[in-house]
């Protein structure tokens, strides 16, 4: 749909990796002339040891997203925490400067995004996963202490409020999954409420609904990271508006 907007002649296609052969797979669809690659789960971090190169937020983010290939070059970026920001900020208005963050959970979701939270300079970002020190680990491994952020377990969440919370645990991936908050209480109340899952409700959206908050799912985020994946190969900078509209109307037809 980006390459049909800007005019560009380039063909998408999803490739199945085996679990232990990205390397090879990879290296072989280089060969077939490809320009770049998006890798999901479970070869982030596959994708970091094989770039010959990685970007700023690559190596904050501890994680590869995006590939470039040129010659024997092999460029690695992250553009997760610039899509959910664009997200947040542009498509819903948000403003984070200064306000009480909750990041749930510590897994890799939460890594790509905890450093680009941090630059909007939120008064407060709070990490909370089910095991604390987890959570303890991935905001130590940030850089210096940052007084603005802060690891917790889930039950000390009990009665606090928060600006934006942001779900990106692992909880609510499969259609019986459960809302990362399912236990806490008092319930942490917010006035934002943000899933990084896409596609259905999750527990965590309908609790948050139910308690009154403005709730959003990630699809504004896959979008506006294969935007930003997009001005990375192709140099021009696509309208994301219109892909999110006609992505959301093809999955509300689909339920």
């Amino acid at each position: 749909m980006f390459a049909a907007q800007t005019g560009q002649d380039m063909t998408y296609v999803p490739k199945l990796a085996p679990a232990k052969g990205f390397a090879t797979e990879l290296r072989a669809f280089i060969a077939l002339g490809a320009r770049g690659a998006n890798v999901t789960v479970p070869f982030k971090l596959e994708a970091i040891a094989i770039a010959t190169q990685l970007s700023v937020r690559a190596k904050l983010a501890g994680a590869v997203n995006t590939l470039c290939f040129n010659g024997d070059e092999i460029y690695g970026d992250n553009t997760d925490g610039i899509g959910l920001l664009r997200d947040l900020m542009q498509n819903h208005q948000l403003k984070l400067a200064g306000r009480r963050v909750l990041l749930l959970g510590a897994g890799g979701a939460a890594r790509g995004v905890l450093r680009p939270l941090l630059d909007e300079q939120p008064a407060d970002l709070i990490v909370a996963n089910r095991t604390e020190a987890r959570a303890q680990r991935l905001v130590a491994e940030i850089g210096p202490a940052i007084s603005s952020v802060a690891a917790v377990s889930l039950p000390s969440l009990a009665g606090e409020h928060f600006d934006v919370i942001i779900n990106a645990s692992s909880a609510g991936l499969d259609e019986a999954g459960t809302s990362p908050l399912n236990g806490v209480s008092p319930a942490p109340t917010g006035e934002f409420a943000y899933d990084m899952m896409y596609g259905r409700e999750t527990q965590f959206m309908a609790h948050a609904r139910a308690q009154g908050l403005r709730v959003a799912d990630g699809l504004g985020m896959l979008v506006e990271q294969a935007a930003e994946s997009f001005y990375l190969w192709r140099g021009i900078r696509p309208d994301t508006k219109p892909v999110l509209a006609a992505l959301r109307a093809d999955l509300g037809n689909k339920h």
